[in-house]
């Protein structure tokens, strides 16, 4: 088959599915190696970037979706969804990063580093479809533990969680604080 005619299966495919698409899933339908799927959607994902289209090609955790670009959907928002647009207040984002850097987390370690209730945030966060139940804990009373969803990698425009930045190492000096060892290396 014609890389062209490949190139068309695959872009009304992700249309048409309107949701991410496991790579497994398009290579079983074009019966093409992993490898060659691969490169075809890579090659397609540059094409959109450089002829400045309003859609774009995005991999998530071993798929693809097509969305709309980030810069239109303000103009996008007004005319889908009518509902009043989702704000993350600081308290929404402190909790989201927590989830993001430790995955398969409980509420009350949540509640240790943020040293606050977080029970109204993470009730907003899985309400907006950032976060997910990752299953019960082998510990005592089985706590429910929390990770983020693909939904999140979306609105933050990553392809997976191993592309989030690196945190700042720290550590702890005579007066137990915390010391960001970057913020030190700069003082000196």
């Amino acid at each position: 088959m014609e890389i062209e005619k490949i190139e068309s299966i695959i872009e009304s495919m992700l249309f048409a599915a309107g949701r991410m698409v496991a790579i497994e899933e398009m290579e079983f339908a074009l019966e093409i190696s992993k490898k060659d799927l691969e490169k075809i959607l890579e090659k397609m994902k540059e094409e959109y970037k450089s002829q400045n289209r309003g859609i774009e090609l995005i991999s998530l955790n071993g798929g693809y979706q097509l969305c709309t670009k980030k810069e239109n959907y303000e103009y996008i928002y007004q005319i889908i969804d009518k509902r009043n647009k989702p704000k993350l207040s600081n308290a929404a984002l402190e909790t989201l990063s927590i989830i993001a850097y430790n995955p398969k987390i409980s509420r009350a370690e949540i509640e240790a580093i943020r040293g606050v209730s977080v029970d109204a945030t993470i009730y907003k966060l899985l309400e907006y479809g950032l976060i997910e139940e990752a299953g019960k804990l082998d510990l005592p009373g089985k706590p429910m533990s929390y990770k983020t969803t693909d939904e999140f990698l979306r609105m933050f425009g990553y392809s997976s969680l191993d592309e989030l930045p690196e945190l700042p190492r720290y550590k702890m000096d005579e007066n137990h604080q915390i010391v960001i060892e970057e913020l030190e290396s700069e003082k000196s």
